[in-house]
């Protein structure tokens, strides 16, 4: 049996593990500064057509005929429904009305709604130290909507950013599960040992949703929007476009994998939880959005109920 990934942080380890939070969180910056510039879902599209076209010299072959990708479509279909197609444009849909504090600190909560759907899909049992983790962590996320205010959540007054990245983290939750779990003989091994080609997969289905969620954008844009008046193109949207397809795309889906192959799912999973405090710093650098008293206790609540959760 191999050895377990240890756990021993080197300077390389903590580069790989520090670099894809940060990139994320620059995703939720970037999302906030195109608000005006490129519809929401689009602008998701577009991500992912020059990521794709990026991913193609890297892995290319999947997409032949004969490849291993063909029989097994529909798992992959999935896949990129709920990645490509849905998480992603959900999020820059959040970012039109909320934060990108509100946004990754829900965001943050993604452990929580794993526990639950496990339970609910696939019988996982749930511990009461993992049940107290998980009332902590909606505790976190309940802060975040309310706005630290507990009779504006009573009034269940919130931001539809907030809930749209609710179901975000849902539907990232139900992807997380199908990759964890994934039938016997549902995906070819080789596409699964190659990061590249299993991201190519994934997107290749991915564009096809997110192209029918861009069309119905389209068609559902106000009169004045229309045509070329809906995306401001120049150098702002071409930099966001190339940052959001390299840095979170595929810099960071590469970095994540091999810093989870090195010290293992369980101490990487803290390290995303960083996501948030790079998205405060930068909100407050670059938005001119500081963070608030009540981001500070959302936070402590959110990971100190997935350290709950996670401890053996």
């Amino acid at each position: 049996m191999p050895a377990a990934p240890t756990a021993r942080l080197s300077g390389p380890t903590l580069a790989l593990l520090l670099l894809p939070p940060l990139l994320w969180a620059g995703n939720a910056i970037v999302g906030r500064l195109m608000g005006g510039v490129v519809p929401p879902i689009t602008l998701n599209f577009l991500r992912w057509v020059l990521a794709f076209v990026l991913l193609l010299p890297l892995a290319g072959w999947v997409l032949r005929p004969g490849s291993p990708l063909w029989p097994h479509w529909r798992r992959f279909a999935l896949l990129g429904l709920l990645g490509v197609g849905s998480y992603n444009a959900l999020q820059y849909l959040a970012l039109t009305t909320s934060t990108p504090m509100n946004v990754t600190l829900v965001a943050a909560s993604m452990p929580v709604w794993m526990l639950l759907l496990g339970r609910l899909l696939y019988g996982v049992p749930v511990s009461r130290r993992a049940a107290l983790g998980t009332a902590l962590s909606l505790a976190g996320v309940a802060t975040v909507l309310s706005r630290g205010d507990l009779n504006q959540l009573l009034a269940v007054q919130f931001v539809p950013g907030d809930g749209w990245i609710v179901l975000a983290s849902i539907l990232w939750a139900w992807y997380s599960w199908l990759l964890a779990r994934p039938r016997p003989g549902s995906e070819p091994a080789e596409i699964r040992a190659d990061w590249a080609a299993f991201l190519l997969a994934q997107v290749v289905m991915g564009l096809v949703w997110s192209g029918l969620f861009a069309s119905a954008e389209w068609l559902s844009l106000p009169p004045q929007v229309e045509g070329e008046h809906a995306i401001q193109w120049g150098w702002p949207l071409a930099a966001a476009l190339v940052y959001v397809a390299v840095g979170p795309s595929l810099v960071a889906y590469r970095c994540w994998g091999a810093a989870v192959a090195r010290v293992g799912p369980a101490t990487a999973s803290f390290f995303n939880n960083l996501t948030p405090l790079f998205a405060a710093l930068m909100s407050a650098t670059l938005l001119g959005e500081p963070p608030r008293a009540y981001h500070a206790l959302s936070f402590v609540l959110i990971v100190g109920g997935i350290l709950v959760s996670s401890r053996r």
